[in-house]
Formats: C-alpha cells, structure tokens, sequence
C-alpha cells in the first residue's frame, strides 16, 4: 500500500517542471491499472503495510479516487490552455488524491478522521482558486462550516472510543457495541452532513454551482462517499442505538428525497439541477445503511460507485456545455441536438443511468436499496416510489430541455466535441456500465 504512496509523492516534482500536464494524468492512469491488478481478498483486509490496508469496501472506492483524478486533470485542459496556474492545480489535485487514497486505506480510526478532514482543504482550495464567480468565496465558507460543525463532535466521539477499548483500528471495532445516544449522534452526524442528509444538504449546491469542473467532479464522486464510507465503518460499534434510532434518519432521507426531487425541476441551472439530484441519489444510501441489512449495505456501496461516475460524467458535460455558450443556464443552453449531435448520444446515455437504466450500477444499488428499504418496512415503499418516479422525470426534463428546442440565435460561434471530450465521457460510462458484469464483487461479501 505505501508503493501507491510513495508514487503519489513522486509525483509532485513533476508538476514543477513545464509541459507536463498530461504526462502527470497518463501517470495517474498507470497508477490505476497497477492498482486495480493488485491482489484482491473478499474476506479480509489485505495488503497490509505499516498503517494502510484496504478490504473491499476501500478497494472500490480508492479505485474510484485514482480513476477520477486523472479524468479531472483530463477534464481542465482549459486551465492547460490558458496556462492558468495549471502547475499549481496539479499539485492540488495530487495532494487531494493522497488525502483520499489515505482516507480509505489507513486502518486507524484517528487517522481516519485526520485524512477525512484534510481532504476538505484542496477542495476548498480547488473552489476558491479556479472557481468562476465571486461567490465562490461564500460557498467556500458554507463548505468549511457546515463540515467543521459537525466534525468536532465525531473527533470527540473518536477519543472516547479510544478511552473505553484502548485501541482504534478499524477492524477491531467489530468486538464492541456502544448504547449510548450523545455518543451515537456524535459519531454520526459529520457523516451525515458529508452525504449531505436533507436538512444539512445546503453548502453542496452552492459548492458545485461556484466549483470548477474538477471541483465538481471530485465534489460529486468521491466527496459524497467519504460520509458513506464513514457511516458503513462506523455502524459496527453502533448496532443496538442504531435499532432504536434508524427510522429518524431514514424518514428524513425519504422525505428530503422526494423534496429534493421535486426541487430538480425547479433549477434554471444545469449543475445545480444535477447537484440536487446528487442529494436525492444519497438519500436513498442514507436509507439504505440506516436499515442496517446486508441489501443494504451493498446497495448502498454500489451505488455510491455507479453515481460517482455517472454524476461526475454529467458535470463534464455540462462543462463542456459551459466552455461554449458560456453559461449553464438552461434557457440558453437548448437545441443542442443540432450542434451537437454525437454529444446528444452521451446526455442521453449518462442521464438514462442517473434514472437507473440497465444495465447501469445506479440500477444494481436501487434494486438493492429499494429490496432493503421495503423489508425494513413497507411504507417506505410510497417515497421510494416517488424518488424513482421522479429521478427519471428530472434526467428526463435536463436532457430535453438541453438537447429538444429552438436553439439560442446568440450563438454565433461553436465548434463540436473533440476527441479528449469523448474519451473523458466514453471513461465515465464504460466502468459505470461494464461493472454490472462482476457485480458478484460487490455483492458477495461473505
């Protein structure tokens, strides 16, 4: 685990010298595929090194982490282009990937909670320095604070835990479990605020909307699933509080959910639509885990990795809608159909697996939840009939509204993708739906 480490670090002399932009991303690729080779136990940690390890879970999710961040560098040629700071956004990215690489693979629970925050910094970084509007700096804010208020009291919670067992690796938390409610909420809500839970979900719209597409991107996919992976951690120490408290967290998630949902079709904004989706798609997860089965512990995991592709990809798209028109307004940004035709065939097919079409993962982890959610209880079934109705109703209404209609006659210039364009969108949507094929590694965790 500490080779991956050590190449991250290496790498960071390379964005000093000048042309090596891409040479760093073709380095994060490799980086992947030597990852992805490594050996692999369904049952158990494995690959342990000093500190670092990783079991399934971790394995998918770092996986995810490398595969974005080279798609992110992939995604800023702009920057590239225009030589704006673009060494320094390299190292930015470089310095996310290992607080995230870090974040899932290191077995201590402080530790844990030290690389979960220090991931928050490079962001913030990334949506202060390249992001486009003044406003920036208040969503910057919104960030920092939402995540700060909630992270102090899981710090504490952490000490407390080390104080009652004496040790703090992950895997032996499995030999405890607490009853306590301060301590319950404790180490649950900065988890919940990361998802972000309806009610708590406010710093993640305004964060995208000022974000610069990597900051999107790496917002969407792998942000989101810090406070997932969290939770599914967590959980093992707090079984008997959670059985008793689990249908307040899952009758906000539901009905946030719908609201949420409904709250789609109410954006003039592309990357707010599609971040709201995001906080919809979550709360299903939320759900999910809260029921504390093995269905939905799966579904949960595979559908934070389906919609970590699917939703980056989307960002990508409305980006490269952005560098066009200039503006991500949805009444601006119609009729695309007839200037873009090949992009229509990308909208359309990442906006079919946000609804959770076959033979998405999105549609492997909704089977799941909504199997999960409906045996922990049936009325759930009412919400989740409305999520799933309405999640295609929002792909639906972006996907039209962009590519159907008389197109903006203030365009006066435009050219086509190019091919970095579609082999970015083409590597989003081939794992998000090749996956399916193996899912027997994301299901069968016996």
């Amino acid at each position: 685990m500490m080779k991956f480490l050590f190449m991250m670090i290496f790498m960071i002399p390379l964005c000093f010298k000048k042309n090596m932009f891409w040479l760093v991303q073709m380095l994060m690729m490799f980086m992947m595929f030597m990852f992805m080779n490594s050996t692999i136990n369904i049952m158990n940690f494995c690959n342990l090194s000093y500190m670092l390890g990783y079991d399934m879970i971790s394995y998918g999710l770092i996986l995810l982490s490398i595969w974005i961040s080279s798609l992110m560098i992939m995604a800023s040629e702009s920057l590239y282009k225009n030589n704006f700071y673009s060494q320094l956004f390299l190292i930015n990215i470089i310095f996310l990937m290992m607080m995230l690489y870090l974040t899932f693979s290191v077995m201590n629970l402080f530790l844990f909670y030290l690389f979960f925050e220090s991931s928050l910094i490079p962001t913030l970084m990334l949506i202060i320095g390249w992001g486009y509007q003044p406003e920036r700096i208040q969503a910057g804010m919104y960030l920092l604070f939402y995540t700060l208020f909630a992270s102090l009291p899981l710090l504490m919670g952490i000490f407390y835990v080390y104080k009652n067992m004496n040790y703090m690796m992950i895997y032996f938390l499995k030999f405890y479990d607490y009853n306590l409610l301060m301590l319950y909420l404790c180490l649950i809500m900065a988890f919940l605020v990361k998802m972000p839970m309806y009610f708590v979900h406010l710093w993640l719209p305004k964060a995208h909307v000022e974000a610069p597409i990597s900051g999107s991107m790496i917002l969407a996919a792998i942000m989101l699933k810090l406070g997932g992976y969290g939770l599914l951690r967590i959980m093992i120490i707090l079984q008997k509080i959670n059985l008793k408290m689990s249908f307040i967290w899952v009758v906000i998630s539901l009905i946030g959910g719908f609201y949420i949902s409904l709250k789609c079709f109410c954006q003039i904004d592309m990357k707010s639509l599609i971040a709201y989706s995001s906080v919809a798609h979550m709360s299903v997860v939320i759900g999910g885990i809260m029921t504390m089965n093995y269905w939905g512990y799966m579904g949960s995991y595979i559908l934070m990795i389906g919609h970590g592709l699917c939703s980056s990809g989307m960002f990508c798209l409305s980006n490269m809608n952005y560098e066009r028109l200039n503006s991500r307004s949805l009444f601006i940004n119609k009729g695309m159909m007839n200037f873009m035709p090949s992009m229509s065939l990308w909208w359309f097919l990442l906006m079919s697996s946000n609804m959770a079409a076959p033979p998405s993962l999105n549609l492997m982890g909704e089977i799941s939840l909504i199997n999960s959610l409906v045996s922990w209880s049936w009325l759930s079934m009412i919400m989740l009939m409305f999520i799933s109705f309405f999640s295609a109703g929002y792909s639906l209404y972006l996907y039209s509204y962009t590519q159907h209609g008389k197109y903006n006659m203030g365009i006066y210039s435009f050219y086509t993708g190019t091919s970095r364009e579609y082999l970015m969108l083409m590597l989003h949507w081939l794992p998000l739906n090749i996956m399916v094929m193996k899912i027997d590694y994301s299901m069968i965790w016996f």
